[in-house]
C-alpha cells in the first residue's frame, strides 16, 4: 500500500462544487486582485477567530514581516523566539531589520518554554514571536503576562495551528498580531501561496493594508510599501475551505487519536503531547524517535514501504549554515531539546482525509520498525 502525505487532491474533489463555484464567481466578476472575494474572506476569517480584522496577503511568511514592520520592529529591536521551526519565523524578523533571541522550546509541546523567556529580555527586547509547532498552541496565558511585565509586543506564528485553542483562550486573542499561512499542506490551505495577519489592533490593520499594496490607500498616492496581497482566486478557495475547517480538524484529531492509543506501548518513539485544556489541530503527527540516530533509518523503512513520511525539521534554525549570526542572532541558554527535536522528529501521514484502511497500515508498519529495528 502507498499512503501520501498530503491530501489536498481529495480535498478539493470533496469540496469541488463550492471551491468551483467561488473561483467562477471571481473569474465572472473580472476583480482579481483586491477585490470582493478578498474582502468577504477577510471578514470571514476575522469572524472565525472572533478578531476584529483579518488582512490577506502574500505569503505567510510577509505575513509575519508586515506585521513587525507595521508594530514598529525594525533595526535596533531583538524579537525572542525559538529554532525548532520553519526558517521563516527568524528570517521575517531578519528581513524586518530586527535581531532574533533564541531560547529552548518546552521538551514536551515543543512551543516556545515561558520559564525561559525572561533570561533572554534585554532593553532592545521589542517583541516575543512565539510559534504554536506542529499544530498546538503554545502557553499565550504565560506569555502574555511575561509580556505586559516587560512592556513587550507579541506577535503569534500561527501558521501551523488554524482552529487550534488554549485553556479558554483562542488564538490570536492574547497577542497584538497574529500571522497565518494559507500554502496548500496547511490545515487551511489555497492553490499556492498565501496569508493573513489578524489583529485587534486598528492601526495594524490599518499599516498592514498600506504596506502591502506599494504603500497606498488610496489609488495612485504611495509611499513606502511592498507589493503582498492575496489574490480573490485563491480568497475564494479559502473561503469555501474555511467552511469546514472545524470539521477537517476533528477528522485530524480522529486519526491523531487512533495513532496514539495504537503507539503507546511503542518503546522506540514518544508520541505527540497535548496539553491539558488545550486543542491540538494535529497540523503535523509528529513522533520522536528515541535515539535521534535512528531517526534516518527509520524514515527510510517507511518510504521504502509506501509510506510518505517527513521530517519538520530536521535541521534547527541555529545550525542553519544560511542564518546570518553576523547580524546579532544569538541563544540564550542553550537549545537542547530544541535540537533533539529536530534530530529525532518524524511526521506521518495526517490529513482529514486519510482513510482508516491508510492508518492502521502506517501503524503496523511503525510498530514492525519498533519490534524489529527499533530495539536495536
Amino acid at each position: 500500500m502507498k499512503v501520501g502525505f498530503y491530501g489536498h487532491v481529495r480535498q478539493y474533489h470533496n469540496f469541488k462544487s463550492e471551491i468551483d463555484a467561488n473561483i467562477q464567481e471571481v473569474l465572472e466578476s473580472g476583480n482579481y486582485v483586491m477585490g470582493p472575494m478578498l474582502k468577504r474572506f477577510e471578514r470571514e476569517l476575522a469572524a472565525y477567530h472572533g478578531a476584529q480584522y483579518a488582512i490577506g496577503v502574500g505569503n505567510g511568511t510577509d505575513a509575519l514581516w508586515l506585521s513587525f514592520l507595521a508594530l514598529g520592529i525594525g533595526p535596533g529591536d531583538e524579537c525572542i523566539t525559538t529554532t525548532n521551526t520553519f526558517f521563516a519565523t527568524a528570517e521575517a524578523i531578519w528581513v524586518a531589520g530586527a535581531t532574533a533571541v533564541f531560547v529552548d522550546s518546552d521538551p514536551r509541546t515543543h512551543c516556545i518554554d515561558p520559564a525561559k523567556i525572561e533570561a533572554a529580555i534585554t532593553p532592545k527586547t521589542k517583541a516575543i514571536v512565539p510559534v504554536h509547532l506542529y499544530g498546538q498552541c503554545a502557553d499565550m496565558r504565560a506569555i502574555r503576562k511575561i509580556a505586559d511585565r516587560h512592556k513587550l509586543l507579541v506577535v503569534e506564528d500561527n501558521a501551523k495551528a488554524i482552529g487550534s485553542s488554549g485553556d479558554s483562550f483562542k488564538t490570536g486573542e492574547l497577542s497584538d498580531a497574529m500571522c497565518v499561512s494559507f500554502i496548500i499542506q496547511k490545515n487551511l490551505g489555497c492553490f499556492g501561496d498565501g496569508g493573513a495577519v489578524v489583529t485587534n489592533n486598528a492601526e495594524v490593520e490599518r499599516l498592514v493594508r498600506k504596506l502591502r499594496n506599494h504603500g497606498s490607500d488610496k489609488r495612485s498616492c504611495h509611499s513606502m510599501g511592498y507589493n503582498s496581497r492575496l489574490d480573490d482566486i485563491q480568497a475564494g478557495v479559502l473561503s469555501a475551505k474555511l467552511k469546514h475547517i472545524d470539521e477537517g480538524n476533528a477528522l485530524r484529531r480522529k486519526w491523531a487519536a487512533r495513532y496514539s492509543a495504537c503507539l503507546k506501548d511503542a518503546s522506540s518513539f514518544t508520541l505527540p503531547f497535548e496539553t491539558p485544556g488545550y486543542f491540538h489541530v494535529y497540523h503535523l503527527y509528529v513522533i520522536e524517535t528515541r535515539q535521534p540516530a535512528h531517526r534516518d533509518r527509520f524514515l527510510d523503512f517507511l518510504t521504502a514501504n509506501g509510506i510518505d513520511a517527513k521530517c519538520h525539521y530536521p535541521i534547527a534554525i541555529h545550525q542553519q549554515e544560511g542564518y546570518p549570526w553576523g547580524k546579532g542572532a544569538r541563544i540564550v541558554g542553550d537549545s537542547a531539546n530544541s535540537e533533539r527535536n529536530a534530530a529525532s522528529c518524524i511526521s506521518l501521514p495526517m490529513f482529514p482525509e486519510l482513510t482508516a484502511e491508510e492508518v492502521d497500515y502506517v501503524i503496523g508498519k511503525v510498530l514492525e520498525w519498533d519490534r524489529t529495528a527499533g530495539a536495536r
